[in-house]
């Protein structure tokens, strides 16, 4: 999974904030052109500036990563502004909180659209520009929560083991493509993911570990 950065093309989503802003910028910092792509229009502007004055071409595009429209735009970016695509990075990604017994089923399907099938389709469409990219891969994040189910996460811990399944499926169908796919599954992180969960109903019984 190694590779040369420098002069690669990369889509990075859920880029305004945590993992994925971190992300775009570590891929600037190593010369990559990058298409950032998250719902907060003013931080990706932040975000835009940040890359830009590294040296690096960067694109934004604003919009909710579970519409086709949003994550067209970003594909038309990367072919059009980027002349292709090399790395795409499926980062995007909310949580739920709470016992199932008393959660919100449009919560649990909120939950599948972004952090499943947002990804699912996104790498769809970012097929054909990764066929002709240079030492291409797809980068899904998952969770250590895609590993192993706890209490009180069953919305975010089944979407996340649904990435872990599909990500080891196209791994092998995509290697006649000569196409990588890389699973990230990190544990807790201090990020501001857990200021915008989709519903928060209960609390486990156990102390909260340090991000």
């Amino acid at each position: 999974m190694k590779r040369e950065l420098k002069d690669r093309r990369a889509i990075v989503t859920g880029a305004s904030s945590g993992i994925g802003r971190e992300l775009a910028v570590e891929l600037a910092r190593h010369g990559a052109a990058v298409v950032v792509v998250a719902r907060r229009e003013d931080r990706l502007r932040q975000l835009a500036e940040q890359i830009a004055a590294l040296g690096t071409p960067v694109e934004t595009v604003a919009g909710d990563i579970t519409e086709l429209a949003t994550r067209q735009r970003a594909i038309d970016a990367a072919q059009s502004k980027l002349g292709g695509l090399d790395i795409l990075v499926n980062n995007a990604g909310v949580g739920a909180m709470g016992a199932f017994a008393d959660s919100d089923p449009q919560a649990l399907r909120r939950v599948m659209e972004t952090n499943f099938f947002a990804l699912v389709e996104m790498t769809r469409l970012a097929l054909p520009l990764l066929k002709q990219g240079v030492r291409p891969i797809v980068v899904n994040l998952s969770s250590i929560l895609g590993h192993r189910g706890v209490p009180y996460n069953s919305a975010y811990c089944a979407s996340k083991f649904a990435v872990q399944g599909f990500s080891e499926s196209i791994r092998a169908e995509f290697t006649r493509l000569g196409i990588d796919v890389l699973v990230v599954s990190p544990g807790t992180t201090e990020t501001e993911f857990f200021d915008s969960v989709l519903e928060h109903t209960a609390k486990p019984g156990w102390p909260e570990h340090k991000p």
